[in-house]
């Protein structure tokens, strides 16, 4: 297994590094967003590294709920006031 996860939020978003940071201490919603995506992250990861045994249909389902926080965080991103 790769040391890295492939499309962690940093990954997604390298511009906007220092805000996901600033959003992450200030925003509890959003602190919970990206934690709630890190964890969904993961498991996709670890089915797809044949780490962890899943239906096609349970990955199918995470991918969608990770595609779903990406796009509520990246509003959140596009929202917030510059640091």
């Amino acid at each position: 297994m790769s040391a890295h996860t492939p499309h962690e939020l940093a990954d997604a978003f390298p511009e906007d590094a220092a805000t996901l940071h600033r959003l992450k201490c200030t925003d509890a919603h959003f602190a919970g967003l990206a934690e709630r995506h890190h964890q969904v992250n993961r498991e996709i990861h670890r089915i797809e590294c044949e780490i962890e045994a899943a239906s096609d249909e349970r990955l199918e389902q995470l991918k969608r709920e990770r595609l779903h926080l990406l796009d509520e965080i990246a509003a959140m991103l596009e929202n917030a006031s510059p640091g």
